[in-house]
């Protein structure tokens, strides 16, 4: 609800401070008195596109400052937090205009963009005029409206979810038709491929493995033939030559009595000692030296082989099993594809029909639901003396979405046997204004969040008319907010707070005012508006009779 509004320099305005109250607010005064520039201040504080010159003369900067009280659940909260701006139960709008045309905004204290105060401001006004294109003249809204005033959540939530559904199972087959498109292409190339990997079957590290192995058969082939004739040599000549020289020795030792030959004969047994030990050693660097020359020539032709496989598929010889992994993925994508692709499709036309049940369902429940709301609306319209008129919602096909694939419109003819047509199209501007008030009634339904605010609605009509447009104003501010500009004396006698708007010359310069007015300023107040510039006593009369009716 709007519960103040600071208007500072801008137009004809220098300050208004305005204090507004729930029920309904009428806002009355003569033409080109101002009602239209506090209109326009709303607006620009609510970031709607206006005016582009609103600071007023000598001054630097115009500002206006609006208030409102949230409660807990308006919807207001959640454009707060997606924006991270400050929330709470109190919401204060601030905007600046400079003379030089800079706009500036601020949310409780904080910065924010005109978007943010526009989005905002969809949550907290709702502005109804003759040339009002932004709510019920706009007919991209109708569908919204008749759900809201059918209650139709449950099926509209059951319909966004077929619809989501529908949506990820087409995305899905999709996916998987591009995917085996795209693997299709390929096909000869992957199945040569995995073939020839499969038959060479490369391991990670063989490559190193083999290289080491090749050098090793390399090397022995080289040195092989020292290391046998170094062997031989120690099995043969120094084996047999120490063994004999231990023999003769003994055979001295063992005949004479020299003490000498003890010492020679150890050294000798240490070295037949370690000469087995040298003749061991060699024999086992032989045995490893040996090999199958068809091993090495195998060994060359496998290393060869995973290279040259390498430098075809570009990758490390190391990495050619994992290649062949991805490889052999690829073809079982393409393989299994094609019954994966059967089964999203069946899952595909099972979301399709499951959407279009929902789908169905959805518009059958309009249909019933608009035939109500014609009802109620043509109940509306008899009271505003337009029984004659016929207002009728149509449905005509659109894109299948999220919300169904029905398009809604709200038409009206204003006589039997008239043509019927969109509400700005064929409606004069008091009718006009007639069957916004009478729809509006009809929608209002529990929904008290916003401010809702009438731009002269009663133009054209007076008399018994002019007074069932007040009393459905009063209805609905019965249990909200209702701000009304009128120049209809049977309008704003239904207030229940009333301001006049006025004029007064200052220094030479023409400033607007609005001025609260008490119960006997209001009779005043009404009696202008019933007489002239001239009160009489009758029209004096006349607005007691007003207010008291």
């Amino acid at each position: 609800m709007l519960r103040a509004l600071d208007i500072r320099d801008l137009l004809i305005i220098d300050h208004l401070e305005l204090n507004f109250q729930p029920g309904l607010n009428v806002l009355t005064g003569e033409t080109g008195a101002g009602k239209s520039i506090l209109l326009d201040s709303l607006g620009f504080v609510l970031g709607w596109r206006g005016r582009a010159e609103l600071v007023r003369q000598g001054a630097a900067q115009g500002e206006v400052i609006a208030e409102f009280s949230l409660a807990s659940d308006h919807p207001a909260h959640a454009v707060l937090e997606e924006a991270g701006l400050p929330g709470g139960e109190e919401l204060i709008l601030r905007r600046v205009n400079t003379a030089e045309g800079r706009k500036t905004a601020w949310v409780n204290d904080r910065r924010c963009s005109g978007e943010v105060l526009r989005r905002l401001s969809e949550t907290l006004v709702e502005l109804h005029g003759q040339h009002d294109d932004r709510g019920l003249l706009n007919p991209r809204g109708h569908r919204t409206l008749l759900d809201s005033f059918a209650n139709l959540s449950e099926l509209l939530s059951a319909t966004r979810s077929a619809w989501s559904n529908m949506s990820l199972a087409r995305k899905a087959v999709e996916a998987t038709r591009n995917a085996l498109e795209s693997v299709r292409s390929e096909e000869e190339f992957l199945r040569h491929s995995v073939s020839e990997l499969d038959r060479l079957n490369p391991e990670t590290g063989e490559d190193e493995a083999l290289d080491q192995r090749r050098r090793q058969m390399q090397s022995a082939e080289r040195i092989r033939g020292d290391i046998l004739r170094a062997h031989t040599l120690l099995s043969e000549g120094a084996e047999t030559a120490l063994g004999e020289a231990q023999r003769w020795l003994e055979g001295v030792a063992n005949g004479a009595e020299e003490a000498g030959l003890n010492e020679p004969l150890s050294a000798l047994g240490r070295a037949m000692i370690e000469l087995g030990d040298a003749q061991d050693g060699v024999s086992r660097i032989l045995d490893g030296l040996d090999f199958d020359p068809g091993e090495l020539e195998e060994c060359e032709a496998r290393l060869f082989e995973i290279r040259a496989l390498a430098r075809k598929y570009g990758v490390l010889p190391d990495d050619l099993a994992t290649h062949a992994d991805s490889l052999r993925e690829k073809l079982a994508t393409l393989d299994a594809g094609e019954g994966n692709l059967l089964e999203q499709e069946t899952a595909l036309k099972a979301a399709e029909t499951t959407y279009q049940k929902a789908a169905e369902q959805l518009s059958a429940a309009r249909k019933e639901q608009a035939a109500l709301l014609d009802q109620a609306v043509m109940a509306e319209l008899a009271p505003l003396k337009m029984e004659r008129a016929v207002f009728e919602t149509r449905f005509g096909p659109t894109a299948a979405g999220p919300e169904g694939h029905d398009e809604v419109a709200f038409t009206v003819a204003t006589n039997p046997g008239a043509p019927s047509g969109p509400l700005n199209k064929i409606a004069s501007g008091g009718e006009l204004s007639r069957f916004l008030l009478a729809l509006k009634v009809c929608l209002r339904g529990s929904d008290q969040s916003k401010t809702l605010i009438f731009d002269e609605i009663d133009r054209g009509v007076g008399g018994a008319t002019a007074d069932a447009v007040g009393r459905r104003l009063k209805t609905l501010a019965g249990s909200g907010q209702v701000l009304v500009v009128t120049h209809s004396p049977q309008v704003a006698a239904q207030g229940g707070h009333h301001w006049r708007v006025q004029k007064r010359v200052s220094e030479g310069l023409t400033l607007s005012e609005v001025v609260p007015l008490d119960q006997s300023e209001r009779v005043d107040e009404i009696a202008r508006m019933v007489a002239g510039d001239t009160i009489t006593q009758e029209a004096r009369a006349a607005a007691k009779a007003l207010l008291l009716a």
